[in-house]
């Protein structure tokens, strides 16, 4: 009897010695692809998307077009959020700062937008409109910066009074054609129209948003939303998302900073805030060279309890 020591490498078994069938993976892949692919249309059509819908001038316009109303005339008298916002898109404030640093201002205007010619008085003059609008257009574009000062004021005061519901204003001549041109501009907010001359761009692709958005940011109504959805930024919005809570843990770093003192009431936040994230992401990448700070991992042995598997095979 031949004895074997419990340390002999054992013989590999033949492959050939088991059995064996035919496989075609490229067929196998292509029954599971198309039934993943049926199965996704099929839920998307049951389903539809899990996303709030999208918010367009249009839905904006025919929910709440006295909102709609007075943000036009905003945009037209210079008193947006756009129109006195700064760079990138004017010259009417300095912008962003680093302390004594206008980092906005160095960069300069990369995006103009004139706010009444860009939401106004540009997608009324681009669509074809009856004698009564083009007229008071070219009254409108005629006058002097201080006769259309005193229309778009008196026409402020006037919707104010009415709690922004045009319908209740009571004509007068001191409005002069803003009236008109404003109601012309709702019209063709409601039907959709406005929607594509703000997107506009002159090329094939029309994937530039900004007009639509900033003309929807200077409203209500998309901020209205927004805190509905705890998605505004004293809400943690930076790492919410529609329907998801608490959304993208991952930004909460970020996000944190405006929740505090100096950053939630500072008109810089958004610069602050990225001035702190690029300290302490710098911090980070220097870790290696920061005496005291790159102790850290030895004196406190985290990696020993990650490892404990290892050390312990070690004392044995």
């Amino acid at each position: 009897m031949t004895s074997h020591s419990p340390h002999a490498p054992h013989a590999e078994p033949d492959p050939y010695s088991f059995g064996s069938r035919p496989y075609d993976l490229v067929k196998e892949f292509t029954i599971a692809l198309v039934a993943v692919l049926a199965l996704t249309f099929a839920l998307a059509a049951v389903f539809s998307s899990p996303d709030e819908k999208p918010m367009t001038i249009a839905s904006w316009a025919k929910a709440d077009p006295g909102d709609f109303t007075a943000t036009a005339l905003a945009e037209l008298d210079g008193s947006s959020g756009t129109a006195s916002y700064g760079p990138p898109y004017n010259t009417a404030a300095d912008g962003q700062k680093l302390g004594p640093l206008a980092l906005a201002k160095a960069a300069g205007v990369t995006h103009p937008i004139d706010a009444a010619q860009a939401f106004v008085l540009g997608p009324l003059a681009a669509a074809p409109q009856d004698p009564a609008v083009t007229s008071a257009l070219s009254t409108y574009n005629a006058a002097s910066a201080d006769q259309q000062a005193k229309w778009t004021g008196a026409y402020s005061d006037a919707l104010t009074k009415a709690n922004d519901d045009p319908a209740k204003v009571t004509a007068s001549d001191a409005f002069g054609p803003v009236p008109v041109l404003l109601g012309q501009l709702l019209q063709q907010a409601q039907t959709g129209s406005l929607d594509g001359a703000l997107l506009s761009e002159g090329g094939f692709y029309q994937t530039d948003y900004t007009l639509p958005l900033l003309f929807l940011a200077d409203g209500s109504d998309l901020a209205a939303q927004a805190d509905a959805q705890h998605l505004s930024g004293d809400q943690w919005g930076m790492m919410n998302e529609t329907g998801n809570f608490p959304g993208q843990a991952w930004l909460w770093l970020y996000t944190f900073w405006y929740q505090i003192s100096p950053f939630n009431s500072s008109d810089n936040a958004d610069a602050l805030v990225w001035g702190t994230m690029a300290v302490l992401s710098l911090v980070f990448v220097f870790v290696p060279f920061i005496p005291g700070l790159r102790s850290i991992p030895r004196l406190v042995p985290v990696y020993r309890l990650i490892w404990r598997q290892h050390y312990r095979e070690l004392q044995q």
